[in-house]
């Protein structure tokens, strides 16, 4: 590789080989490991920690997929499968706490390995995320590069209306001196981005228009020249929505970790 690496991460292994703990267990998932846009915001949140000191690892090539979309799509044998090989590893190195960006794998984690043996606290990183700025740990500088522009958030299903996190995520980017201007539909009404509960990996049925054409639009209603998402899926569906729209050049989605180290 010709490109310096600007950034450290330790996986488990290496950790527990020199006899170390860290402080959270930083669960990538198979959108922030495989999907190349949404390396990028694993990248920006590797770089936050790096930056702040936070003693973290990953998992590397002991991380399977939680299961999620297998269970979704009614594939209850794929998901135990995953599940308990996941559960093994993780009990294994005696992980306590784990920050994940990607809210399918924060719900599983949180909700349903619990049944299976997997007791653990799990944090989304938007809540993680604020938390390092209200203990002082993550400093803005005078809001960074987004101070008074509009900014609009669309709420992920799986964090919102399934877990009942809606202001960490504004929080945040309030903390930005941003202006959040909402969509009509927001927090416990707001609309999915059409890729939850499995949809994400099948063609949509016949209809007369897509969810995230539908939910884009709700989202250029605001006036906002930048979308914020906390999900690798809402980014996929919001990012095709805005290019549907031949918008790409004036209208960006990112992650809310991006948002944060470009202002850092």
């Amino acid at each position: 590789m010709a490109e310096t690496i600007e950034y450290k991460v330790p996986t488990m292994a290496e950790m527990a080989a020199s006899g170390q703990e860290p402080e959270v267990l930083f669960w990538v998932g198979c959108a922030g490991s495989f999907d190349d846009r949404y390396k990028k915001v694993t990248i920006s949140f590797v770089k936050i920690l790096n930056k702040i000191g936070v003693k973290f690892a990953v998992l590397g090539t002991e991380e399977a997929c939680t299961g999620d979309p297998a269970r979704r799509a009614g594939n209850e044998f794929t998901f135990q499968m995953l599940a308990q090989q996941n559960i093994q590893v993780l009990n294994g190195y005696g992980v306590k706490k784990i920050v994940t960006a990607c809210p399918h794998c924060f719900n599983t984690l949180k909700n349903e390995y619990p049944e299976l043996g997997g007791n653990y606290e799990v944090i989304h990183h938007s809540t993680y995320l604020q938390q390092l700025i209200n203990e002082g740990r993550v400093k803005i500088e005078g809001g960074g590069s987004f101070k008074g522009q509009k900014i609009t958030y669309h709420d992920s299903c799986y964090l919102g209306r399934a877990n009942d996190i809606y202001e960490a995520p504004r929080q945040l980017l309030e903390n930005l001196d941003a202006e959040l201007v909402e969509m009509k539909r927001c927090k416990t009404n707001g609309l999915c981005c059409g890729a939850g509960g499995g949809q994400m990996f099948k063609e949509p049925e016949k209809g007369t228009k897509d969810v995230n054409i539908e939910r884009i639009e709700d989202a250029l209603a605001t006036g906002a020249k930048t979308i914020a998402v906390a999900c690798p899926f809402c980014m996929v569906m919001m990012s095709d929505g805005v290019k549907n729209k031949e918008r790409e050049h004036d209208v960006k989605v990112y992650d809310l970790a991006e948002l944060l180290e470009q202002a850092m």
